[in-house]
């Protein structure tokens, strides 16, 4: 889903309100997965992510993602999202599966030792920063927290539905020297029938997979 495709170029702006998640969760605390389901990504997230991985989802809000992935057999998944409201609602949906675990915390100013993780996902997460004020300077900060709680062989997992001329400008930066692939993956289509044209840029959403290391760029 592309968020003007849902709610509109005015609700956007809310997007990087902290009040903006707070009020949407209490008042619709029912899950909901933007652009991909965990089906649609997970063979990426299989090439890139191992089962035994420490994984951090950042920017959680109520997807079943993490679930998913949880059921799928990995086994070690913390969450994070700024909003107190859905952070409280997903500790008390997941208390009886304990490797899932959940704080509030902003992903600008994150609250985890250096070299924490082996890979972050961060779905729709990057995009609703870029929404809020000052988000080239958040970006910078999400970019250089996520760097700095990845381990030396890291990954960093990203779905947008920004295109690579907009977002690789974020993402190729010396600071980081990230390895950076681009994937497209067809977007959800209402019909079954339908068959999505992924060199339409409309028609697709975008998975930048940065890897630490050489700092490269391909697109696949």
């Amino acid at each position: 889903f592309f968020f003007a495709d849902r709610e509109g170029l005015a609700t956007m702006a809310q997007y990087g309100k902290t009040a903006y998640w707070d009020e949407r969760y209490t008042k619709d605390p029912e899950p909901f997965d933007w652009y991909q389901r965990y089906s649609g990504i997970r063979d990426l997230i299989a090439q890139y992510i191992k089962k035994e991985d420490n994984v951090l989802v950042a920017g959680c809000g109520n997807s079943r993602l993490s679930e998913d992935l949880y059921e799928d057999g990995y086994n070690s998944c913390a969450n994070i999202d700024i909003s107190r409201v859905v952070i409280d609602q997903m500790t008390e949906k997941y208390k009886e599966k304990p490797a899932l675990t959940w704080q509030q915390m902003n992903v600008c100013s994150l609250e985890f030792p250096d070299e924490s993780f082996d890979a972050v996902i961060a779905k729709a997460t990057m995009d609703a920063v870029l929404c809020g004020e000052g988000s080239t300077a958040n970006i910078a900060k999400m970019c250089a927290e996520v760097s700095r709680v990845l381990n030396g062989s890291g990954v960093f997992f990203i779905v947008s539905y920004g295109v690579p001329d907009n977002r690789l400008n974020y993402l190729e930066n010396d600071d980081y020297a990230w390895t950076v692939t681009v994937h497209t993956v067809p977007k959800p289509t209402v019909s079954a029938t339908a068959v999505p044209d992924t060199k339409d840029a409309n028609s697709v959403h975008y998975v930048y997979v940065c890897q630490k290391g050489s700092g490269q760029q391909t697109t696949e």
